[in-house]
């Protein structure tokens, strides 16, 4: 019999490998004399002892190991490789989603009623009123802010709520990747917008003007270019400043995406229209040199992205949303371009950013709130907690007790005083050319509702089908769901006026 520790070689979390002996595995102050190894026969028993220290960063390097060597998974729950654990967004009530949206969401609407009454001074100027195909781009660059800056939004919410940003080194990484991809993404969206105005405008009237072709060229690319890069700058600063104060960027980050994006991308591509129509008569070489340099820098934007690996893949893969949602929101730019050209629906241009932009802020924070909740879930496409529903149904998406439910709810409460408060403040500007009179607001706030209850449903469906196909949401859903949001909302608002001037609202005096 005896009372000797058989020595055992422990392989640490770290890779080293030592042996375990009754002075060094015990870690308490109270230390144990040898027979309190003994087994019931009094013979030796081997002894495997977790070993717990602390990194340099304060992360405990904790292992169960089993007397075989193999890990046990269920004995910690505490990571050896990761920083802080996020905040699970299951700890959200319904009155903290709505407190965190609710600032961004009404900054945002200010941003857009702003961009209408841009939008319905403009209207009247000289470009827009020869050079008419420059109304189908509004939706299509303005649009850049789901297709791009709202995308690149939702991913850093993610990658900064799952720990990908925490370090100087990493954020660096995630800031020059995704700002030189942005760039080469809105150089290639400005110019192909550009082509769809040209051909959604030479269809139905038959006419075909080079220079007005390669004017709407140079101001598309110049605007989306110049839009993306201030817009990408705020958004980051966005971004880090919510990790800071300990607020989900999820909620606000998207949403001031488009507090002013719709209204620094409208006053540019304004200002740049103009300009450069303003030089065709006498320099007419201006307008495809401005076109030349922004396309020559995309090389230069191409190598960034391509050497960042945290942008190499969407590089690649990102671009089939953007493209088909500029062509979506081109055809909701086809339809403001045939509405407001009628006299008697010009006062629609003010309303047209404000429902576009309500709706695609909305839905943008919905779409990037799923994602993140599925990131924290695992990888696109092995999750089987997180599974595709191929088709939801209404009461799951708005009514069951699931978090993403529950902001759902949230959001679609906000449409109503929000769109009021818009409606207020154009009205007290004198803008729109319309009376807010009851059947107005019933019509408007009909089509506001049908919008976002469309969308968040479609959001709701689409983020779970991508991500049951090994789609990263964050790169494909918000483009496609805010573009939808452009075409909805323009229709529905469309229908609206013509319906309206159909029964004789005579007192809203639409169109003058």
């Amino acid at each position: 019999m005896t009372s000797k520790l058989e020595q055992k070689e422990t392989p640490q979390a770290n890779g080293a490998v030592l042996p375990i002996v009754p002075g060094d595995c015990l870690t308490s102050p109270q230390r144990a004399e040898p027979a309190d190894f003994l087994g019931p026969d009094g013979t030796g028993v081997e002894v495997v002892v977790l070993e717990s220290r602390a990194n340099a960063k304060g992360v405990r390097e904790e292992d169960a190991l089993l007397e075989n060597g193999s890990q046990s998974n269920e004995s910690d729950d505490t990571s050896t490789d990761r920083g802080p654990e996020p905040a699970s967004p299951l700890k959200e009530t319904s009155f903290s989603i709505g407190l965190q949206v609710l600032f961004p969401f009404l900054l945002a609407g200010f941003g857009t009623v702003a961009a209408g009454m841009v939008l319905d001074i403009v209207q009247h100027w000289d470009v827009f009123k020869y050079v008419t195909e420059v109304f189908i781009l509004v939706p299509a660059l303005l649009g850049l802010k789901g297709n791009l800056e709202m995308t690149l939004a939702s991913r850093l919410s993610t990658a900064a709520n799952i720990g990908q940003m925490d370090t100087p080194k990493e954020l660096w990484k995630m800031i020059t990747g995704n700002m030189a991809l942005i760039q080469v993404q809105a150089t290639v969206v400005g110019f192909l917008a550009s082509i769809a105005a040209v051909v959604f405008g030479w269809i139905p009237d038959g006419h075909f003007s080079i220079n007005h072709a390669v004017l709407l060229c140079a101001s598309s690319v110049a605007t989306a270019f110049i839009a993306s890069l201030v817009l990408g700058m705020i958004m980051i600063g966005v971004i880090i400043g919510s990790r800071k104060m300990g607020i989900n960027p999820d909620n606000v980050a998207t949403p001031i995406a488009a507090s002013l994006g719709d209204l620094i991308t409208l006053a540019l591509l304004s200002g740049i229209s103009w300009g450069l129509y303003k030089e065709l008569e006498s320099k007419a070489y201006v307008n495809p040199l401005v076109c030349a340099f922004f396309i020559s820098l995309l090389p230069i934007w191409i190598i960034i992205a391509k050497r960042n690996s945290a942008t190499r893949e969407v590089l690649y893969s990102g671009w089939e949303p953007v493209i088909i949602a500029m062509a979506i929101s081109s055809v909701g730019g086809l339809i403001l371009d045939r509405t407001v050209s009628d006299p008697n629906f010009a006062g629609m241009a003010v309303f047209t950013p404000v429902i576009n932009g309500v709706g695609g802020n909305l839905v943008a924070v919905q779409a990037s709130r799923i994602s993140t909740y599925l990131h924290m879930s695992g990888e696109p496409g092995d999750s089987p907690e997180t599974a595709p529903r191929k088709c939801p149904s209404p009461c799951s998406t708005f009514f069951s007790s699931d978090v993403n439910s529950r902001s759902a709810r949230v959001l679609f409460l906000l449409v109503v005083p929000g769109h009021l408060v818009f409606l207020y403040t154009i009205s007290s500007m004198q803008g729109g050319h319309t009376t807010l009179t009851l059947i107005f607001i019933v019509f408007y706030m009909t089509a506001a509702l049908l919008q976002v209850l469309i969308l968040l449903y479609i959001a709701d469906w689409m983020v779970h089908w991508m991500w049951g196909r090994d789609l990263d949401p964050d790169n494909f859903s918000i483009p496609y769901l805010t573009a939808l949001g452009d075409l909805i909302g323009t229709g529905l608002l469309a229908l609206s006026f013509h319906v309206l001037w159909l029964i004789g609202d005579r007192d809203s005096d639409v169109g003058d």
